[in-house]
């Protein structure tokens, strides 16, 4: 079987490294918001290109404590996209905004940047571009927007670890940006985790205290937070694992090469790489109008493939009572049309021949 992504084989190229940190924290009886922690938020930080990142427990806590932190709250609007994962829009929510859809760019899988002014109204308060796949949305025209209209920009980078716009890694780009490590992520750890850069001084104070309970300190309560802490032992597993994502990154651009490579006129539409983009390869997505037929043919063929997202978030019953004038036409036709293919760096030429073989076979 040719898997979407092996967290088998990624485990054992660096089990002996891992397997002894973990042993480290475990032996130290230390678990919760110790030093692990610390070095990591220094290290991703670091890694980013940002003064400040926050440990939390997961990529939905990263943009719920995210959206909270600028004071989004009741009555107020949020820019974003509908093909996401759902926890984009649930952050809104959660937080009691509305969250307010525009199309997406058919071609990237990111916000189309000209339909983003016309929905900004008195009650926007905040942009929240989703860097989908892999792929960086177009951040510059963002940003202006930002300016004109006095809004806050929180990226979600949840599957953009080590994307990059124009030189510089998605995440420190906005005024916050939100990272998942769930474990299939390029940087995954062995668990939930979740984190969230920024510059600010005075948002990463705030977020350091929301994601504990809105504890000063121990016992001083200065407002209601929350429990959203990253812990020591998935700590250790990302620092271990950050050492290597641009060499896994690096994997997956030459397979994601080979794919385009192989399936050249293919008929088969291919993921674009824009010219301001770094493309992480989270995902290698497809389009095709046998899309369903192509997913059945695979499986037959012992080939995983998933198509990330069916059902975009607007059209899903858990927000039937959100403000239904929408019209999203590219994320409508998408939705039948996307599949994701394996791509992971441990993937041999081989495993991708298999791949390309089988579409070129049942695509004609």
């Amino acid at each position: 079987m040719v898997l979407l992504t092996d967290l088998k084989k990624e485990y054992r190229s660096i089990s002996e490294e891992l397997n002894s940190n973990i042993w480290k924290v475990l032996n130290s009886g230390f678990y919760v918001l110790g030093e692990e922690v610390k070095k990591f938020e220094e290290d991703f930080s670091n890694y980013i290109g940002t003064d400040h990142a926050i440990g939390v427990n997961s990529g939905s806590d990263a943009l719920f404590l995210a959206i909270k932190s600028v004071g989004v709250g009741k009555g107020d609007e949020v820019i974003t996209v509908s093909h996401t994962f759902t926890s984009t829009v649930d952050a809104i929510v959660r937080n009691g905004a509305e969250p307010v859809f525009v199309d997406i760019n058919p071609d990237n899988y990111c916000m189309d940047i000209s339909k983003i002014e016309e929905k900004i109204t008195n009650k926007t308060k905040a942009i929240l571009p989703v860097h989908l796949y892999g792929h960086p949305a177009d951040m510059d025209p963002i940003c202006d927007l930002k300016e004109d209209y006095g809004l806050y920009i929180i990226e979600d980078a949840c599957q953009a670890h080590g994307a990059e716009y124009k030189g510089g890694k998605m995440g420190s780009i906005g005024d916050l940006g939100c990272f998942s490590f769930y474990p299939t992520k390029n940087l995954g750890a062995c668990g939930d985790g979740g984190a969230i850069v920024t510059d600010s001084e005075e948002l990463n104070e705030k977020l350091i205290q929301m994601r504990n309970y809105g504890q000063s300190k121990k016992y001083h309560h200065d407002f209601v937070g929350i429990n959203s802490r990253l812990d020591e032992l998935q700590a250790v597993i990302l620092q271990t694992k950050l050492k290597y994502l641009d060499k896994w990154i690096e994997s997956r651009r030459n397979n994601a090469r080979t794919y385009n490579e192989l399936l050249q006129d293919s008929g088969l539409s291919l993921p674009v790489e824009e010219s301001f983009a770094k493309h992480a390869y989270h995902l290698y997505v497809i389009k095709s109008k046998k899309r369903n037929y192509l997913k059945k043919k695979l499986l037959e063929n012992h080939v995983q493939a998933q198509i990330h997202y069916p059902i975009p978030v607007h059209k899903q019953r858990a927000y039937s009572s959100l403000n239904s004038d929408f019209s999203l036409p590219a994320t409508d036709k998408i939705c039948d049309e996307i599949l994701s293919l394996p791509l992971h760096p441990w993937m041999s030429y081989e495993d991708i021949l298999k791949v390309t073989d089988c579409l070129r076979e049942f695509n004609g």
